[in-house]
């Protein structure tokens, strides 16, 4: 029966599939000369709401909002998709408990798309009901409070929020039944080891400190990744060369910004073997994926276009896409 679900989810989703921007669209949209005309392009291909101002927060917004009503209204089972609402999910902890520690009040810091929406994870945070929160977000919460209550140290409660973030990814991956979702849940926590063991180590940050924010998973070691963080940038590359993310260790050799697009194109390629699935999670997972990494890309020359950067600077962080 899961099966037969699943085909016609999968179905749906191919049909969904051909709408995706192409490497080809991506270049016509790089090569309008204006920020507007980027705008109306998008628009013309469907992008934001039909007669809706071409507002670019807005149809970007409203492109991950679709990308969820998608999901859910296909999908036979929305619990498989949690561990891709994580990171929204704990941002909204993370700006909820900074809004009431720090008593202030800022606009579109909140996530809406996902279980805990930001206006009622304002609420659970300010009136600290934080047993309504699932599994060990609950402790994540309260350290995060009281941290930053009595330390005033945001970074500190970005560390422990971010890291618990990451273990409740490599968690949900672990006990999926679908490879798919494992391995996405796995190079999700690698990957973003990887990129703060980087910032760790330009920035001179400590061992306790890594040791801290690091999540361990299955790819890579985090003790290892560490001490060459520890040692310098030639260590970091060293050490992925002898992993499944050696190309990573090229990209960091290249720009930073070379190590950001790989990192993306990374997890397209681990999506890629979805298109010829038909009776499981992975295609939608796939197309989940492929949405938020065309919405990052758009976004990517939207801005580039915006503050008039040079050609070559944008094409170096474009992503590659699904399709």
């Amino acid at each position: 029966m899961k099966d037969l679900e699943y085909t016609y989810a999968v179905a749906r989703i191919r049909a969904l599939e051909v709408s995706l921007l192409t490497g080809a669209s991506i270049e016509q949209l790089l090569s309008c000369a204006t920020f507007e005309q980027c705008l109306q392009f998008l628009s013309e291909k469907g992008w934001g709401d039909a007669g809706g101002e071409l507002d670019a927060v807005s149809m970007l917004k409203r492109e991950e909002e679709k990308t969820w009503e998608v999901i859910a209204d296909v999908a036979p089972d929305m619990n498989v998709f949690d561990v891709f609402s994580y990171p929204k999910l704990y941002h909204n902890l993370k700006a909820a408990i900074k809004e009431v520690c720090t008593e202030a009040r800022n606009e579109n810091i909140f996530y809406e798309d996902c279980k805990i929406p930001g206006s009622e994870m304002l609420h659970i945070v300010e009136n600290k009901e934080f047993d309504r929160l699932p599994g060990q977000m609950a402790q994540t919460a309260r350290e995060a409070y009281d941290t930053l209550l009595h330390t005033r140290d945001g970074q500190l409660c970005d560390v422990i929020v971010d890291r618990a973030a990451l273990d409740a990814i490599y968690e949900a991956g672990k006990n999926a039944a679908d490879q798919i979702i494992h391995q996405y849940a796995d190079a999700t926590v690698a990957i973003s080891d990887i990129k703060i063991a980087v910032r760790a180590q330009k920035t001179g940050k400590s061992a306790e400190f890594m040791r801290r924010a690091l999540a361990p998973c299955d790819s890579i070691s985090v003790e290892q990744l560490m001490k060459a963080a520890l040692s310098g940038m030639d260590a970091i590359r060293d050490y992925l060369a002898g992993t499944a993310y050696a190309e990573g260790a090229l990209a960091l050799e290249e720009s930073p910004s070379a190590f950001e697009r790989w990192c993306d194109n990374r997890m397209i390629e681990t999506m890629k073997s979805q298109k010829y699935e038909a009776f499981s999670v992975g295609p939608l997972a796939a197309y989940l994926i492929a949405r938020e990494n065309e919405i990052k890309t758009v976004r990517i020359i939207l801005t580039g276009k915006q503050n008039d950067f040079p050609e070559e600077a944008i094409r170096e962080r474009i992503r590659e896409m699904y399709v």
